[in-house]
């Protein structure tokens, strides 16, 4: 598990589904970008980053969850635990040992996407958060009402679009999990 490990950067595969992602996105009309400052995440945003030549705007409240003890060590032998078994069905439950819970990473999630929302908060500002998997899927659980023991059900792949419509009064998934290419890009103007 990764977490927070600096120097972790996107595979050959990942770089493939991270320039897919932003050649799809080039005409879609953003107008900032967002970035946990993990280095796979900035990967990912860059070529997005490129084709609308705006720059990436870190964004420390995207960092994956801290993992605590369980940063770096081996998906194979903590599936083995007994705390496995909760974070996959119970993670409303879970802290990391000497990390943080899901719920704090889910409110700091979106905290920090309330904040981009409203800074951005003209009716066709469309803007680009790149962070990691589980994060955005709890944050899509927080924004439609699901329960955060829930969020392992949803879907995120590397370099996939999941598009939220924020308000202040309420949240509408557009789509999530999406791989390139896209037959809904509304075209830039």
């Amino acid at each position: 598990m990764a977490g927070r490990i600096p120097g972790n950067h996107l595979n050959e595969n990942g770089r493939k589904q991270a320039q897919a992602l932003g050649e799809a996105l080039k005409d879609f009309p953003i107008t900032a970008i967002y970035s946990s400052p993990l280095e796979r995440a900035m990967e990912t945003a860059e070529p997005i980053a490129k084709a609308h030549k705006l720059p990436i705007n870190q964004e420390p409240d995207l960092l994956e969850a801290d993992l605590g003890k369980w940063q770096g060590r081996s998906w194979k032998v903590l599936r083995l635990t007994k705390a496995w078994k909760i974070v996959q069905e119970a993670p409303s439950r879970f802290r990391f040992p000497e990390g943080e819970s899901f719920a704090e990473a889910q409110l700091r999630y979106v905290n920090a996407l309330d904040r981009i929302a409203k800074k951005h908060n003209r009716p066709k500002d469309i803007v680009a958060a790149v962070f990691h998997a589980d994060p955005i899927k709890l944050a899509v659980a927080y924004f439609l009402g699901l329960p955060l023991d829930h969020f392992q059900r949803l879907g995120c792949n590397t370099g996939s679009l999941t598009m939220l419509h924020l308000s202040e009064a309420w949240a509408n998934l557009v789509t999530l999990n999406q791989r390139p290419p896209f037959d809904f890009v509304p075209k830039k103007k």
